[in-house]
């Protein structure tokens, strides 16, 4: 039996004890160690090995909390893992996508990392994976930062309006009216990260666009940051068409989980089938989540889990 005693500021134990406990209760299990921390001084117990493993995550969780960074049981998952798989935590977690009102927006697992990183370098990215992984908040963050960063002239974000048939013309009202019940995670995730007198102007002059997407149709976008979200329930054909609208100076994000297509059984995926066309084309990058890059609430993660395990054992997935 080891035992490590460490003092830390008072913005690291408060940090530490906030959320009734939740990251503490998170290291101990995780790392299967014996921790308390009483007043500024942390007391770390167990094994040798497990200890001094628990001591890195510690000292990385210290840091962050130090450079301004927000933490919680989640993150407490992803030091562990960064460092298994020999990553800088701090390249991971420092990396500020979008600031706005004190909240910092960065990535949280070292998937996300790279998909950040892809969407930087690369024209067109591919973010896929099941809800919770944040692959539509990101691609957001980085387009709001594009944008006030004139890399580009406006962000359009799209989604597919399987509900009603995509076709819009037989709904009642106006066209914000009409897309709304299927947007609106769109508008909630704008308003997180602008001010909403901001965000009003931007949309009455058509700098931010929120639209279905078969209003893309026939457009050549350029200059713009393009995200199509939910993209599992596009059509090849809508997938298609939806690529061909890039145009010059633009980026587009695709993200969709493969396991949730609301389509008509017998038809495609636009998602899983462009996967194998565009699969080696330079420019273009797929980024796969997995359920351990799940960010939400810690059951939300053992409810994706649960899921996939239940298809994988009845069959009763979707989509292949």
């Amino acid at each position: 039996m080891t035992e490590q005693v460490l003092d830390v500021s008072n913005d690291v134990a408060a940090e530490l004890a906030s959320i009734g406990d939740g990251i503490l209760e998170a290291l101990r299990e995780r790392l299967k160690i014996n921790i308390l921390l009483r007043g500024n001084r942390l007391t770390i117990a167990g094994d040798d090995v497990r200890v001094a493993e628990a001591r890195a995550v510690v000292d990385e969780l210290v840091e962050l909390v130090e450079t301004g960074q927000e933490i919680g049981p989640a993150t407490v998952d992803a030091v562990v893992k960064a460092l298994d798989q020999a990553e800088n935590v701090q390249d991971v977690f420092g990396d500020v996508v979008w600031r706005h009102r004190g909240k910092q927006i960065t990535p949280k697992t070292v998937t996300q990392k790279r998909y950040v990183e892809a969407i930087r370098n690369c024209t067109v990215t591919f973010g896929i994976g099941p809800a919770g992984t944040g692959k539509t908040y990101l691609a957001m963050a980085l387009a709001v930062a594009a944008l006030q960063d004139r890399q580009v002239a406006r962000i359009i974000l799209t989604r597919p309006a399987v509900e009603a048939g995509e076709r819009l013309g037989f709904l009642p009202g106006d066209l914000l009216a009409k897309v709304d019940p299927y947007l609106r995670p769109l508008f909630d995730a704008l308003y997180d990260m602008l001010d909403a007198e901001r965000l009003n102007t931007y949309m009455e002059r058509g700098t931010v666009e929120v639209a279905p997407l078969a209003y893309m149709r026939g457009r050549t976008l350029n200059d713009s940051f393009i995200i199509l979200d939910e993209a599992q329930n596009t059509t090849p054909e809508q997938m298609q068409m939806f690529l061909t609208r890039l145009g010059f100076g633009s980026k587009v994000v695709v993200t969709g989980d493969v396991t949730q297509v609301d389509l008509p059984r017998e038809q495609a995926s636009g998602l899983i089938h462009v996967q194998d066309i565009l699969g080696s084309v330079d420019g273009i990058a797929f980024v796969r989540f997995g359920h351990e890059d799940v960010v939400r609430h810690k059951l939300v993660q053992r409810i994706v889990e649960a899921y996939k395990l239940h298809a994988e054992e009845t069959g009763t997935q979707r989509r292949k």
